[in-house]
């Protein structure tokens, strides 16, 4: 697959509707959403923008949170395969690559710091950024939510997974 497959990113509120489908995705409420930060294709919500603060007062470092099931199983599927292995031995072998990464981790902590500085969090990204590859879910969502050359790691999930709307929503 490719970005051109993928829907732009559009940021929009979340309304009371996005907020009850992200819950069905889950599982369990959501917490800490500010704003829809990618739609699937079937119009969904599939990547959500989180408050760098919870509700409950508890410092959150994942601003885009992927929520749709099955683009997290297509993750899921891709880690298991040993995807994050590779791309961690090509980022220590690769020094533009891993100026690209360094780039994507600085976009993620600028995003964030836009929205509010947590002092807890400061400086820390997600996904293992800049200096090692640890969660796919992380890397699809800040793809998803920032467009295609943000996040190269991301961009390769993209390319590697199927399109998870194929079999319509998923809730």
């Amino acid at each position: 697959m490719k970005h051109d497959d993928v829907p732009a990113p559009v940021r929009t509120e979340a309304t009371a509707e996005d907020l009850e489908v992200v819950g069905r995705q889950l599982g369990r409420p959501p917490r800490g959403t500010r704003a829809v930060a990618h739609r699937c294709p079937c119009g969904n919500p599939d990547v959500v923008e989180v408050a760098p603060r919870l509700p409950d007062g508890t410092p959150f470092p994942t601003l885009y949170y992927l929520t749709c099931p099955r683009a997290t199983a297509a993750c899921s599927r891709l880690e298991s395969a040993g995807l994050m292995k590779e791309q961690q031995a090509r980022l220590a072998e690769d020094p533009e690559l891993a100026d690209a990464y360094r780039r994507a981790h600085e976009d993620y902590l600028s995003r964030r710091e836009a929205v509010g500085h947590v002092e807890e969090v400061a400086g820390v990204s997600a996904g293992g950024m800049p200096d090692r590859v640890k969660c796919l879910h992380v890397h699809l969502a800040h793809a998803l939510a920032a467009g295609p050359g943000v996040n190269p790691f991301g961009d390769e999930v993209i390319e590697n997974v199927d399109p998870w709307w194929s079999g319509g929503p998923c809730v």
